[in-house]
């Protein structure tokens, strides 16, 4: 098959996916006749074709999608009759957590927080698909290890752990929190933003999100990440 037409039927496929496409996947549109190489090639053309356009084609952790551009969200919102789930501040705060500081134990979030992490927030963020249990530290108790998700890149719109936006020196949770909001991921404003309390017992996350399905952990931590919340000690067992 000729590229121009490959191009095509590329394109074709990615506008009417229900999600991202590796080139893997693409590959068998043409019965693995076309190089990884080739279907590479002409993604970086589509890629160009749709640049300064309300839609663009972008690259994620699990593979490739036509989404709409970030400085155009706000007009396409006005048409969406569901809002998008809220999330507290505890579940923003413990999400961030993880994703700067993963691989980290349920009492590792809860040092760096100074409160307890309670179980429906944490399962508020399992059940988005955004955060899942890789392993168990090998202390006494054996507790369970979190890292983020390739869902979790893939809704925030990135790459990898690379991508995540950089944190200011000895950033705290709620900064880095803040962080990931501008990532497309909404506060919950009838949260006070007043400090918690030593260890108390945090509340029920803001909003349900609907179940998503488990996906293989994110790539090795990033520059950032390694530099979240230097100024905190993690605990041995939670």
């Amino acid at each position: 098959m000729e590229i121009a037409q490959a191009k095509i039927v590329i394109e074709a496929a990615l506008l009417t996916a229900g999600q991202p496409l590796s080139v893997a996947d693409l590959r068998r549109l043409f019965d693995q006749s076309l190089s990884g190489a080739e279907v590479e090639g002409v993604l970086r053309d589509l890629q160009a074709d749709w640049q300064g356009r309300g839609v663009r084609l972008v690259q994620l952790a699990s593979g490739w999608r036509f989404q709409s551009a970030p400085e155009i969200a706000e007009f396409l919102a006005r048409l969406q009759a569901d809002k998008a789930p809220r999330y507290s501040r505890a579940v923003l705060e413990t999400l961030a957590i993880v994703a700067y500081r993963q691989p980290v134990t349920r009492g590792d979030i809860e040092d760096i927080r100074g409160v307890t992490v309670s179980t429906s927030v944490v399962k508020a963020l399992e059940d988005r698909g955004w955060i899942e249990v890789i392993g168990q530290k090998d202390v006494v108790g054996r507790p369970a290890l979190f890292a983020t998700t390739r869902q979790f890149l893939d809704d925030l719109g990135l790459r990898s752990l690379d991508d995540l936006p950089l944190l200011p020196d000895a950033a705290s949770p709620a900064q880095a929190a803040a962080v990931l909001g501008q990532q497309s991921i909404a506060f919950d404003p009838a949260e006070p933003p007043a400090a918690d309390p030593p260890r108390a017992t945090e509340a029920a996350p803001a909003a349900d999100a609907s179940p998503s399905a488990g996906a293989p952990p994110a790539s090795d931590a990033s520059p950032a990440v390694e530099a979240a919340f230097p100024d905190s000690e993690s605990r041995d067992a939670s």
